[in-house]
């Protein structure tokens, strides 16, 4: 097991080395970064190693940053991102920026399976900008100290800093890391007098309501089935197929996400966790997954048969369920992720922008990926309005 400490830190690479004293003193209101949680993932996806990096103030923990070590293959990039994908190979591996092997080893500091800024504890009464700068001086530490990270890792990003938090980030370029925005996080709020999901439909401008409708009434031969730890089993070989669908027809995926974690998730948070499947009579066309925490419905990931899509609107159905289930929930807002915002702006979610931060660990070709970086940016696309104009600016 590895265990040491900093003065700045503790690290450790299983999360059963960490106290429950640890815990008390960290007092986290995050379940993205609680033990059942960080344990369902370490248990689930070993290809990935995970540590976990204490930060310590006075001898008492105040922060916990979560590290994930992730092999990246340039070749699973598509679509709006093949022509960033062949640039990359072109001079990428002349610049050593690429393995022999076209593989990049990056260090995360963040959740590679949700949008949002779910790496770091950066509770409301400590300094943002301290805990921030502590944790990079962490990650450093962390790869001096793990000679195998030290030799391998090519590349460190820390994922998904909201715009609140900007100020407090702009430090993080001090230590040669260099900004970038991708696909922003679509977020749904939700009304107080919206009591039903038909509040909801009320809402909506003609246009949209006749939309909305509409999907719903090609949707209308959906069974929905909804998993328990006790059917989960004879349903799971059906949602990996449906998540693989999507997973393959994705743009970018960090990394790919071990079906078998539900199981866990369903045992550790209960009602929170919502995952359900849809069926066609007999045949399982989609599914649904997300947490609700702290008044916010986060979607998870979804799974589609491509092949119905069209003629049931499955995938509109999906995103109008997840607004029923916030609705019913009593969630504050919804938290829709990335990809394809323009159709999740039609059901009523606003871009929320997030910010990434890389560096290269060699100095030149981090030059190089500042310059790269700056290339990039989130897909234009035309943002609806689909309240009524009462409703639009509590967006």
């Amino acid at each position: 097991m590895f265990c040491t400490e900093t003065s700045n830190a503790l690290f450790f690479d299983d999360i059963e080395k960490i106290s429950n004293e640890i815990w008390e003193e960290l007092s986290l209101e995050n379940n993205y970064l609680k033990p059942p949680y960080l344990r369902s993932l370490q248990k689930n996806h070993l290809e990935n190693r995970q540590y976990y990096i204490i930060i310590k103030n006075k001898e008492k923990a105040v922060a916990i940053a979560m590290v994930h070590v992730i092999d990246f293959y340039i070749a699973t990039l598509k679509s709006n991102y093949q022509n960033i994908a062949s640039r990359i190979k072109k001079f990428g591996k002349k610049l050593q920026l690429l393995r022999d092997d076209k593989k990049l080893r990056i260090l995360v500091c963040g959740n590679p399976y949700i949008s949002g800024e779910y790496g770091i504890s950066l509770k409301q009464n400590k300094a943002k900008e301290q805990i921030i700068n502590r944790t990079i001086k962490a990650i450093k530490e962390l790869v001096d100290t793990k000679k195998e990270l030290k030799k391998t890792v090519d590349v460190f990003l820390l994922k998904d800093f909201q715009k609140q938090s900007f100020s407090s980030t702009n430090t993080i370029k001090k230590y040669n890391y260099h900004p970038f925005s991708v696909e922003p996080n679509m977020v749904l709020k939700t009304r107080p007098h919206w009591i039903t999901f038909q509040d909801y439909l009320a809402d909506l401008k003609t246009k949209f309501r006749v939309k909305a409708k509409r999907a719903l009434t090609l949707s209308e031969p959906l069974k929905v089935v909804k998993i328990t730890t006790v059917n989960f089993a004879e349903h799971k070989e059906g949602i990996e197929h449906l998540y693989q669908s999507v997973a393959k027809n994705a743009s970018f995926n960090l990394t790919d996400f071990n079906i078998e974690t539900y199981k866990d998730f369903l045992v550790n948070f209960g009602k929170n966790y919502i995952l359900q499947t849809y069926w066609l009579a007999d045949k399982m066309v989609g599914f649904i997954s997300g947490f609700v925490q702290k008044e916010i419905l986060d979607t998870h990931f979804v799974g589609i048969d491509y092949s119905y899509n069209k003629s049931h609107a499955i995938y509109q159905r999906l995103l109008y369920d997840y607004v029923n289930i916030g609705i019913n929930q009593q969630v504050k807002a919804i938290n829709f992720g990335r990809t394809a915002s323009e159709i999740k702006s039609s059901i009523g979610a606003v871009p929320q922008e997030l910010i990434m931060y890389m560096r290269h660990k060699k100095a030149l070709p981090n030059t190089l990926l500042k310059l790269f970086l700056r290339s990039i940016g989130p897909t234009s696309f035309q943002q609806k309005k689909p309240f009524k104009k009462a409703l639009n600016k509590l967006s």
